[in-house]
């Protein structure tokens, strides 16, 4: 891991890091305005980022915050990639079985759901407004 300059453009680092599987689905996001860079909204995939910028931007159910350390030439393996940054995340996202977000699963290959399923589903989507 060279570092060959001291600014690299925001989508590639991403894509370098391992937080994408592509440059366009980081530019994407980044023009989405979903992406700060030292507490700022940065809405261009083209912004420069330097080494010691913390980034926060969501990913899947999590809020990332991040801290670039390293520049990389290529999209190496994984174990390269997590040595471009560092975790700043201190806590991680509590598991509530009891959260209203989620509807209720079924045991994975029980088959299609009863009458009676179904309309106990509805029942539940109607009375927490997921209709």
């Amino acid at each position: 891991m060279k570092q060959t300059s001291d600014k690299l453009r925001l989508d590639k680092w991403l894509w370098h890091a391992r937080f994408f599987k592509s440059r366009t689905l980081a530019a994407k996001q980044i023009i989405g305005g979903k992406f700060r860079v030292n507490r700022e909204i940065v809405k261009k995939a083209r912004y420069q980022i330097h080494i010691g910028d913390v980034l926060t931007f969501a990913q899947g159910q999590r809020i990332r915050v991040i801290r670039v350390t390293a520049f990389g030439e290529r999209r190496g393996p994984a174990p390269e990639a997590r040595g471009l940054y560092e975790d700043l995340e201190t806590q991680q996202p509590a598991d509530n079985k009891h959260s209203l977000s989620s509807a209720p699963s079924r045991i994975p290959g029980s088959g299609r759901p009863t009458k009676k399923n179904r309309r106990a589903l509805e029942r539940f989507k109607t009375y927490f407004g997921f209709t």
